[in-house]
């Protein structure tokens, strides 16, 4: 059986609009930045809905670089499951699908303000839950927080619970980071 061909990270525009868009610009010094959109462009440079109003997150070049090659591990693992196209990374717009845009958001919501030297904890802690797990959480981060520079409630307990959740691997009865995250909200 030949694989699905999609854009990105599993977008494929004949099934949804609706999906997250990756912008790396060509400049080292320039922030990534993240758009969840609602329409396709067919030409390769999208610009519908690359405004202030659907931008979820922006990351500096350093703390994505060390969240790009996870990510794209993790991502393409899930795809491979579903026998679609892997994608990569790199300089432009990658457009990615909605569940895994989700997931992507997440994880540089809970990193954005922190400490470089945190992010291993940050990766260790959103591979340590399930996808819907990670779904729920951009959910509820996103319903009151959902823009870049909205940086309090839900978005600040994401942060704390997989920043700075010291989880050890011999104890097992510390809860899940979701039940610390809700006692913390």
């Amino acid at each position: 059986m030949a694989k699905k061909r999609a854009l990105g990270f599993g977008y494929t525009p004949e099934e949804s609009k609706h999906h997250f868009l990756l912008v790396t610009p060509k400049s080292p010094k320039e922030d990534i930045a993240v758009y969840e959109r609602f329409e396709w462009d067919e030409a390769e440079e999208q610009n519908t809905g690359i405004v202030e109003e659907n931008l979820k997150v922006t990351l500096d070049r350093h703390k994505w670089n060390l969240i790009k090659d996870p990510l794209t591990t993790a991502f393409n693992n899930r795809l491979k499951e579903k026998d679609v196209t892997v994608g990569r990374f790199k300089i432009g717009h990658i457009p990615v699908e909605r569940l895994l845009g989700k997931e992507m958001v997440l994880l540089m919501w809970a990193i954005e303000d922190s400490d470089p030297q945190l992010i291993p904890m940050a990766l260790k802690n959103w591979m340590g839950l399930s996808r819907e797990e990670r779904w729920w959480l951009f959910t509820m981060a996103n319903a009151i927080t959902g823009h870049a520079d909205d940086k309090r409630g839900w978005r600040k307990a994401v942060r704390y619970a997989l920043t700075e959740n010291p989880i050890d691997d011999e104890d097992k009865n510390q809860g899940s980071i979701l039940e610390m995250l809700y006692k913390k909200v």
